[in-house]
């Protein structure tokens, strides 16, 4: 398994200028893995907000990666890409960013993440854990229950990459969600809330 940060921040803002901000301030705060995550950006503004934040990343010694824009990832020689549900094949990505490159998916199912193994993808978001506004079309909401049904059966698959929860994560459910056996934590708002000592003991604690 790759030492992946156990802290993941989906931007969020629906502007550039928001975007940037938001981004700026999860690095200040500690985190070190982002994925640029623009749905209300053009093709042409998300290149844009990609370089500025490749040199941020740059700076900070992070991680970036590019939601859903296979072809804007490998431009910018991004880290990796994280694909949706309804986005890119992974073996697409693969081919066209490289084997060394991280690709990410989501699941909201065992067989998505099934299908996601047998692609080798090399991280999962699995979620929604509970009610999210950052993502329209949500798919059905998991909660603790679903987790604990999904990971309990995932025991028995092979080569299984690490599961990061998604969606609507507050602090409260940290916790429990690594004590039923994720890896880590991919969230929005939940780290805008959070302090730069708040991520300092997240990483002693689950780093």
């Amino acid at each position: 398994m790759k030492p992946y940060s156990k802290i993941q921040y989906i931007s969020q803002g629906l502007t550039l200028d928001d975007q940037y901000n938001n981004i700026r301030m999860a690095l200040d705060k500690g985190v070190n893995w982002i994925q640029l995550r623009w749905k209300e950006g053009n093709l042409v503004n998300i290149e844009h907000l990609g370089w500025l934040i490749k040199e941020l990343c740059k700076e900070y010694q992070a991680k970036l990666i590019i939601n859903d824009h296979i072809h804007i990832a490998d431009l910018l020689n991004a880290d990796g890409v994280h694909l949706g549900l309804q986005d890119d094949a992974i073996a697409h990505a693969r081919i066209l960013l490289g084997k060394d490159k991280i690709i990410g998916a989501t699941a909201n199912t065992l067989q998505d993440i099934q299908l996601h193994i047998q692609n080798e993808c090399d991280y999962i978001g699995l979620g929604p854990y509970r009610y999210t506004e950052n993502k329209k079309n949500l798919s059905p909401i998991l909660g603790l229950s679903g987790y604990l049904s999904i990971l309990a059966k995932l025991t028995q698959e092979a080569n299984c990459p690490p599961i990061y929860a998604i969606g609507g994560i507050q602090q409260e459910d940290i916790e429990e969600l690594f004590n039923i056996g994720v890896y880590g934590i991919a969230a929005s708002n939940f780290i805008h809330q959070l302090k730069y000592t708040d991520i300092q003991e997240f990483n002693v604690q689950y780093g």
